[in-house]
C-alpha cells in the first residue's frame, strides 16, 4: 500500500517531526504539508490523500473547521494532532483513526499509524464517510462544560461555580478545589475532572494540578522547561515537564 499524507500544523518544528517520523515508512509515498486551516482545506480539495494528520488548534480555522468545510464526501481518514487532552478524548470519542497528543513521541506516532494504515487496508471508503460524519456530529452538538461542582458538606451539598475557582489540586483519589481561602474535596479522579472543564478557561500545568487561566498573574521559565506560575493569590505552583509545551502555547502570545 502507498499512501499519499498530509501534514497540518501552524508550527514548523510540528510538521517538520512528523514529516521525520512518517519519512521511516516505505509505505509513504508523499507527504504534503499545509501550515493552517485554510491551505488544509485547499489541499484536501487539490489532491487524493489517504490520510491527514491534523493540528486541532491552529490560529482562525481549526482542525474541526477543516473537516467541516470539507464535508464527509471529501474528507480523508484523520489522525488528530493536539497539545490538549480534552480535545484529544474528544477526537477519540468522534472515532478519528487515533490522536497524537503533543509533544509526540515516537512510540505513540508509530502505533497511530499502524492503526491508520490497518483502518485503510481492510475498512472500506463507506466506514470512512461514517467516521466523517460522526466527526459533523460532534462538532455540530459540542459536549457540554460543566459550570458548578456539587459539593457534600455535612448533611448538605453546596454549589461551586467553576468560574470561581482557583486552583485544583490532586489529592490521591481525590481532588481538591482551591476557591479562595476555602478548600473543597471532591472524590473524583483528576482526570475525570480535567474531561469536564472547559480548556479556554482552565489548564493543566502538571499531573497534579489545574489552573483557572484568569487567576493567573505571572509566569516566568525555571530550569529544564519548567513553568513557576503565580496566581493573583499568591500562590505559586511548578509545572511539570511534560505539559511545557501547552503552556507556552496557552500563556504566551500567538505572534
Amino acid at each position: 500500500m502507498r499512501l499519499s499524507v498530509l501534514v497540518v500544523d501552524d508550527e514548523p518544528l510540528a510538521r517538520e517531526g512528523l514529516k521525520l517520523l512518517l519519512g521511516r515508512h516505505p509505505q509513504v509515498e508523499s507527504v504534503s504539508e499545509a501550515r493552517n486551516g485554510r491551505e488544509a482545506i485547499a489541499l484536501i480539495r487539490e489532491k487524493r490523500l489517504d490520510l491527514v494528520l491534523l493540528d486541532v488548534q491552529m490560529p482562525r480555522t481549526d482542525g474541526f473547521a477543516v473537516v467541516h468545510a470539507i464535508g464527509a464526501e471529501l474528507m480523508p481518514p484523520v489522525i488528530f494532532v493536539t497539545a490538549h487532552d480534552q480535545y484529544a478524548i474528544r477526537a477519540f470519542e468522534i472515532a478519528a483513526i487515533d490522536y497524537l497528543l503533543k509533544p509526540v513521541s515516537e512510540e505513540r506516532f508509530e502505533l497511530a499509524f499502524k492503526r491508520a494504515v490497518n483502518r485503510l487496508q481492510t475498512a472500506p471508503h463507506e466506514d470512512a464517510t461514517k467516521q466523517v460524519l460522526a466527526m459533523l456530529g460532534a462538532i455540530a452538538n459540542p459536549p457540554r462544560q460543566l459550570e458548578r461542582f456539587a459539593v457534600r458538606s455535612g448533611e448538605n451539598t453546596i454549589f461551586v461555580p467553576v468560574h470561581e475557582v482557583d486552583w485544583i489540586e490532586a489529592f490521591q483519589n481525590y481532588v481538591r478545589l482551591h476557591v479562595g481561602p476555602s478548600t473543597h474535596l471532591l472524590h473524583v479522579p483528576m482526570n475525570v475532572i480535567e474531561g469536564v472543564l472547559d480548556s479556554n478557561r482552565f489548564l493543566r500545568i502538571h499531573r497534579s494540578h489545574i489552573v483557572n487561566i484568569r487567576r493567573i498573574a505571572r509566569l516566568w521559565p525555571i530550569a529544564h522547561g519548567q513553568y513557576a506560575v503565580e496566581l493573583k493569590s499568591g500562590q505559586r505552583l511548578q509545572s511539570g515537564r511534560t505539559y511545557s509545551e501547552r503552556i507556552r502555547r496557552t500563556l504566551t502570545n500567538p505572534f
